[in-house]
């Protein structure tokens, strides 16, 4: 067989073979660790394309609605219209209500949580972000005081016994779920969540509210501080369904607000606008025609990301929208009081009365 000019080892000394040897061996070593490498760089561009996908689904794309026949407001949120009813009647009187949780749970169920007066960062500028929740601004609120946790199944169980209100749909029969009293109430439309705020003496939060009580005054990415932390929230289907409310105590906001990340999405008062400065598409924020009911001109916010969003949807900036109409088993909400109680006869008398 001929061999490559230059390779025969033939008339080569013991010490030149010595020598050849070591090359050959180095270059196998270091062909061996360029495939590694080469490998490495792949498997990170590829992670890096995946998160680049998952942060492009962290909010809707208006540009693929006409794709879908379903309104996706994040991945794996979908809202859901079809379960629509009028006359699912509650099973519960005021009596039985009550009798749901122990007194130390409704105690502690009727906490609030204070918020000063002040300026906050609103929004953000980071560029991997939606378009909506850019760009960051300073926003100036007045002092309120919030919801510490999300409205109960078993809060609103009273609410509907005492002004003869329909039911969930997902309350089979009238009857909330088993396991499910402590649980943030869903499948409720925009207005079943104003209607409620208002009995209890409050009205749902602002979306410039709703935001600083989430992050504070610092800007932070989510409640607890800028890093992602898994333990301190239900998101990402890992539980396959909402949690109870006092089931992530350690991921309170600078306030000690609690689940203002993931858990249920919260509606808020604000029709979805853009920002001042905004560049997003004037038609992301235009309501479309529905089949099933008349629809206003604007969608209405929703905040904090829920079980089934992806990260990303959990940071406190995250916008999202749904119809005022809608209803899904990831949209819940909580309710804002004015400053001090006193400021408000109504809320102390119902606090009273429960």
């Amino acid at each position: 067989m001929a061999r490559l000019a230059g390779w025969s080892t033939k008339n080569l000394s013991e010490q030149a073979l010595r020598r050849r040897r070591r090359y050959i061996a180095s270059t196998l070593i270091t062909m061996v660790a360029g495939a590694f490498l080469g490998g490495v760089f792949h498997t990170l561009f590829l992670a890096k394309g995946r998160v680049a996908q998952m942060r492009h689904h962290a909010g809707y794309d208006a540009a693929s609605q006409a794709e879908v026949k379903m309104h996706i407001q994040a991945a794996g949120e979908f809202v859901d219209t079809a379960t629509r009813s009028k006359d699912n009647v509650s099973i519960y009187n005021v009596a039985a209500a009550e009798g749901l949780l122990t007194d130390p749970q409704w105690k502690q169920l009727a906490e609030k949580v204070s918020v000063p007066a002040g300026p906050f960062l609103m929004g953000t500028n980071r560029q991997e972000a939606d378009i909506q929740d850019q760009p960051q601004h300073s926003v100036f609120v007045k002092a309120f005081r919030i919801d510490k946790y999300p409205v109960t199944n078993a809060q609103y169980a009273l609410f509907i016994a005492e002004v003869a209100h329909r039911a969930p749909s997902s309350w089979q029969s009238g009857a909330i779920p088993q396991g499910y009293r402590l649980h943030p109430v869903t499948y409720v439309y925009w207005q079943d969540a104003m209607d409620y705020c208002t009995w209890a003496g409050g009205t749902l939060p602002t979306e410039a509210q709703w935001e600083k009580a989430a992050r504070g005054t610092d800007g932070r990415r989510w409640p607890w501080g800028n890093r992602m932390s898994p333990k301190l929230l239900n998101t990402y289907n890992t539980a396959g369904t909402t949690s109870p409310v006092f089931a992530h105590m350690n991921g309170a906001s600078p306030y000690g607000a609690v689940d203002m990340a993931g858990n249920v999405s919260e509606w808020v008062k604000n029709d979805f606008q853009p920002y001042p400065g905004s560049t997003a598409p004037t038609s992301m924020f235009i309501a479309k025609a529905s089949k099933q009911f008349a629809v206003p001109e604007h969608y209405k916010a929703i905040r904090g990301g829920s079980w089934r969003s992806d990260p990303f949807s959990t940071a406190t900036y995250h916008r999202n929208y749904a119809l005022p109409g809608d209803a899904s088993d990831f949209i819940g909400f909580r309710c804002a009081y004015p400053a001090t109680k006193q400021a408000n006869d109504k809320e102390v008398a119902h606090a009273q009365a429960h």
